[in-house]
């Protein structure tokens, strides 16, 4: 039976990191009325599987005790009760429906969160929330597996704060994911940390104490790990990845989350003036798939991605099938704290440097800010090595004229390298010029003719490229 989602959980390690995930963790202290963020099955789906379990997922932690089967309900044809259990799961941001019998074929049910459903502080959810889907012919059979991994396996010279995802082959139930089934060693010695897993987003190990650096780690998902409709994965999924040797120069690299697994990512529009050429995955929220041009998308209905001749990728758009837009939801809201994430970082190496004219110069690594523009009208040098980063805090807009370059020396590496751009134009590199780094802006980002990036092109607004090349770098 062909699979109808695609959830995507990712193993976040972050020093510091709460369980309940910024915002989440404040509202909830507060007493903030919680919301549902999202549900499972989506709403008016078709062709569900008949052995689903129905999710809810909150923005906030919440009451454990507040979530039962008379506070979660599942009616089907004429109103009629499905017996079944509902638990919120162990980090207490979703809640799950887990109905006594298969479900009825091609029939609809209605799911019920009512208002005694409440945050961990008391405050209830601000008015029922219900929702609707209908069956398809089947049950789900299929096992869950691991599609990809992120540090791959074996990856050297990791992040201490990295984020470590793992793709799956459809959505899972959050009630299988914890600190059992989910495991970070150093050898045979666990990681002591939490767990967390917001549905279809992200599944979180938040360890108590910082990553280890210069250190071997072998994440495992075992097969206590199920999908929505029960089935568990065939075989345990372990990999191992080094972290980078403390000595690196600069700051840390900047924690792109779900954005770093896009080459462009806007959120109003990506246009192309072809033939271009882009190596990664493209991504487009909350603009529709319409707002991206020039690419000639070949999409089939009911398709959670598009490709197309001048991307070696997929290409993800809103308005695509699920859970496509959630992950792009995601991704987005990764980017932004990506971007505010750098602009934020304190006692930089120098500022105001060269009156912002980089041209012809040669930066160690570093943090580096201007409240101006930043001009590269001859070759810019970045001397370091693997591990080294450089992190460009920009005011206002940054050009590059035609035909220069911003070039690596040493082992330096493209990931490594961070350009925050606050300006109303944001960054333009103009045509015949090749480009380096990690480009987060405000605004736009603009390519002319024959320019190239090694990087990824992440705007707040729009990517525009002109028979240009993009590379993602190599992780």
């Amino acid at each position: 039976m062909k699979k109808l989602f695609v959830g995507v959980f990712s193993l976040l390690l972050l020093t510091g990191f709460m369980v309940s995930c910024g915002s989440s963790g404040s509202g909830s202290s507060s007493g903030a009325t919680p919301e549902v963020v999202i549900v499972f099955p989506t709403k008016s789906s078709v062709n569900v599987p008949t052995n689903v379990k129905v999710t809810a997922s909150f923005d906030i932690v919440m009451n454990a005790s507040s979530v039962s089967a008379a506070s979660f309900t599942l009616k089907g044809p004429g109103g009629a009760t499905v017996a079944g259990t509902a638990k919120l799961s162990n980090d207490g941001l979703s809640a799950v429906f887990s109905p006594s019998a298969i479900l009825a074929a091609f029939t609809k049910y209605t799911a019920t969160l009512t208002t005694d459903i409440q945050g961990l502080e008391g405050a209830p959810l601000a008015a029922d929330y219900a929702w609707s889907f209908t069956t398809g012919a089947t049950p789900d059979t299929t096992a869950p597996t691991v599609l990809s991994t992120v540090p791959a396996d074996g990856a050297i010279a990791v992040a201490l704060d990295t984020n470590v995802t793992a793709t799956f082959s459809e959505s899972m139930d959050p009630l299988t994911i914890n600190s059992t089934s989910i495991t970070l060693k150093i050898g045979s010695a666990p990681v002591v940390g939490a767990v967390t897993a917001p549905l279809a987003t992200a599944v979180t190990f938040d360890p108590t104490a910082p990553l280890a650096p210069n250190t071997v780690y072998t994440a495992t998902i075992k097969t206590l790990v199920k999908d929505v409709a029960g089935n568990a994965m065939v075989a345990e999924k372990t990999w191992n990845f080094t972290t980078r040797v403390l000595s690196a120069l600069g700051p840390s690299p900047i924690n792109l989350g779900l954005a770093g697994t896009y080459a462009i990512l806007a959120e109003s529009g990506i246009s192309t003036v072809p033939l271009s050429s882009v190596t990664g995955n493209l991504g487009i929220s909350p603009a529709a798939s319409t707002s991206i041009t020039g690419f000639s998308l070949i999409h089939d209905v009911g398709s959670e991605t598009a490709t197309s001749t001048q991307v070696n990728g997929l290409v993800y758009a809103s308005d695509y099938t699920v859970p496509t837009p959630a992950n792009l939801i995601t991704a987005v809201a990764n980017r932004q704290t990506a971007y505010a994430t750098a602009a934020a970082l304190p006692s930089p190496t120098a500022t105001e440097l060269y009156s912002g004219n980089l041209s012809g110069k040669t930066l160690a690594p570093g943090l580096y800010k201007w409240g101006t523009d930043v001009l590269i009208n001859d070759d810019l040098t970045l001397a370091g090595n693997d591990n080294d980063v450089w992190v460009f805090q920009i005011a206002g807009n940054v050009t590059m004229a035609a035909n220069k370059n911003v070039t690596l020396s040493g082992t330096a590496l493209p990931k490594n390298v961070f350009w925050q751009v606050a300006g109303g134009t944001g960054v333009t590199i103009n045509a015949g010029s090749n480009f380096v780094g990690i480009v987060m802006t405000a605004t736009q980002i603009n390519m002319g003719t024959g320019a190239s990036i090694v990087g990824r092109l992440l705007a707040k607004t729009a990517v525009n490229i002109q028979s240009s090349t993009v590379t993602e770098p190599a992780p």
